[in-house]
């Protein structure tokens, strides 16, 4: 029996089996080998192994056995990630087939490991080899389909995982934007801390340490302001991400930076979003600076409608430095109201809330003090946070997600951040990043620090991949399905909206071209036709220049392929911004991909 099976099989079993079998050494060897079958395989090995032992008979002699001694440590090293053999790993069994080896039972892979040497004749071995590999073939071949049917199952039930793993709460992505200093991360601070997603030691510890610092009433801001620089200089300069819930919703936050500096990072920022808290200061002097002209109230207005935002609550901020004057209230809001129009807000979209970021009046609570409620009658922050509408999230569509940040982390592989902006994921699915175009595998999925198995469109997610290298990928790649990959070209042809500008745009222009997380430079091509505001009608073509408010088809050229969708086809990732010289020039949608 040990010649026949060699080491694949314990000296137990097979003591075992031969007093099972009364000393019968054919019953034994059935009994060995039928439940090497059980533990495992089908039956065919059985075949593949009488024949094996046939041939054996015949041949077996010292050399033979010598090798077998040789090869067996050999393969059995090569095939030791047993399990892993049935996920369609082919080396081991080529290694297999070439020495005429079925593999070791013991390790779950079908049969034997006689070693059917050069004396075999060769028809033989043949069929031994034919046996083995449809086995092997069998094994690889049987996981797919189930990891296919994986796959599409969730498809039925991702709307409903979606609405369970919420526990019925919806997600919703939200974007704080306004001038530099109108008090965003003090005002989004205070608000979390007043949830309670900050504690109280936390919070004492900042105030100890903002006071050392001599900026006492930045404490709050410090809850979203977390590096040196930024608590040095009183200024946020990257997007602050956290989480926190309201009575029907789950929102992701982003503090975007205020300083026209980093207006970059506050378009990263309000690309991942779908709603907007827009923070004006109120008190005198403030609030105009910021919205006249080279102020930021109006820039991030019009940037986060180009890019799509369509609900907007306006924090009138700093009420409390003008004593809560319902005059300076109104005479904000209606600045204001008449711009946001202008920049393609419905008025039934937009609420204004006035609110004391530093003191927390009105932003949990309804505010207490006399001078607000006598004439204020209106929600608190939080409550308009939950009454905004979560958007239509487009998960029937092929899978796209934006690369925000790339990092290394502990461990094989590297994380990339992002929105899923269409489609879902699982863990261990196959992914194509374009442009470089390299595929990867999901090893893990991380939503708001905890690890999932799947995240849908609206998702933040951090994604650990493998099978890729890191430096091929960088900020402003798309990963997508690989059936259904994005489309990539230098040059594509937009409709686009051009905004308040000093010098006109003439052929040739270079532009900042701001997509998603992605600033790529690119320069105006041609200048196609001018375009009816309201109708879409060619009403010149060919112009020599675009001035201001003028609409118009235009073709691009960037320097570097980027990877774009239509607009009709994706909304999310069909629109993008034109800067030059540090302001914003234009706002468009992608109509047409050339190359």
């Amino acid at each position: 029996m040990r010649e026949v099976l060699a080491e694949s099989v314990p000296e137990q079993t097979m003591v075992q089996a031969v007093l099972d079998s009364k000393f019968d050494v054919q019953k034994a060897l059935d009994l060995v080998l039928s439940q090497g079958s059980k533990q495992h395989v089908k039956t065919k090995n059985e075949d593949a192994v009488i024949v094996g032992k046939k041939t054996k008979g015949k041949t077996r002699d010292s050399q033979s056995a010598r090798m077998e001694s040789e090869i067996v440590p050999k393969i059995t090293k090569m095939t030791v990630s047993g399990k892993k053999q049935s996920m369609g790993f082919e080396v081991p069994c080529v290694i297999a087939e070439e020495n005429g080896h079925a593999n070791t039972p013991q390790k779950g892979l079908s049969a034997e490991d006689a070693s059917v040497t050069s004396g075999v004749p060769e028809a033989v071995s043949k069929s031994t080899l034919s046996q083995v590999m449809q086995v092997s073939e069998e094994q690889n071949t049987v996981p797919t389909p189930v990891r296919k049917s994986g796959k599409t199952k969730p498809q039925i039930d991702v709307k409903a995982e979606l609405e369970k793993r919420q526990g019925g709460k919806q997600l919703l992505n939200l974007v704080v934007i306004g001038h530099v200093d109108a008090g965003k991360s003090t005002l989004m601070g205070h608000l979390l801390y007043l949830l309670g997603n900050v504690n109280k030691r936390t919070m004492h510890k900042y105030e100890q340490e903002s006071k050392k610092a001599g900026k006492a009433s930045f404490a709050y801001a410090w809850v979203l302001d977390e590096t040196g620089e930024e608590r040095e200089r009183g200024v946020t300069m990257d997007v602050g991400m956290t989480k926190f819930e309201t009575k029907t919703k789950v929102i992701t936050l982003m503090d975007a930076p205020g300083h026209k500096d980093f207006i970059p990072n506050m378009i990263t920022g309000a690309a991942q979003a779908d709603v907007a808290i827009l923070v004006v200061d109120a008190s005198r002097g403030e609030f105009e600076a910021g919205f006249e002209t080279g102020g930021q109230t109006r820039e991030h207005g019009l940037l986060v409608r180009s890019l799509g935002v369509t609900q907007l609550a306006v924090a009138v901020n700093k009420m409390d430095q003008v004593n809560w004057q319902q005059e300076r209230f109104q005479e904000i809001t209606s600045k204001l109201g008449q711009f946001l129009k202008q920049a393609g807000f419905k008025e039934s979209d937009v609420a204004y809330i006035p609110t004391s970021g530093l003191g927390g009046e009105n932003l949990v609570t309804r505010g207490q003090i006399s001078d607000l409620t006598h004439w204020y009658k209106g929600k608190c922050l939080l409550e308009q946070i939950d009454s905004f509408k979560p958007p239509q999230r487009s998960m029937d569509k092929p899978f796209r997600l934006c690369v925000a940040d790339v990092f290394k982390d502990q461990g094989s592989g590297f994380c990339v951040t992002g929105k899923i902006e269409a489609g879902y994921i699982q863990v261990g699915e196959r992914l194509l990043a374009m442009p470089p175009n390299e595929t990867c595998t999901a090893k893990g999925i991380t939503l708001h620090d905890e690890p999932v198995d799947w995240a849908a469109a609206g998702d933040h997610v951090t994604l650990t991949l493998t099978g890729m290298d890191i430096i091929k990928i960088n900020v402003g790649c798309v990963y997508c399905d690989p059936k259904e990959p994005i489309k990539v070209c230098t040059r594509f042809r937009a409709r686009v909206l051009i905004f308040n500008i000093e010098v006109p745009i003439t052929k040739g222009f270079p532009v900042l071209l701001h997509y998603q997380t992605v600033s790529e430079p690119a320069t105006i091509r041609r200048l196609l036709s001018v375009l009816h505001k309201s109708t879409g009608e060619v009403t010149k073509s060919k112009p020599k220049f675009l001035s201001k408010g003028q609409n118009a088809l235009i073709e691009l050229q960037t320097q570097r392929p980027v990877a774009l969708e239509l607009y009709k086809d994706f909304k999310e990732l069909g629109r993008f911004m034109l800067r030059y010289s540090g302001s914003t020039i234009a706002a468009g949608v992608v109509t047409e991909i050339k190359e």
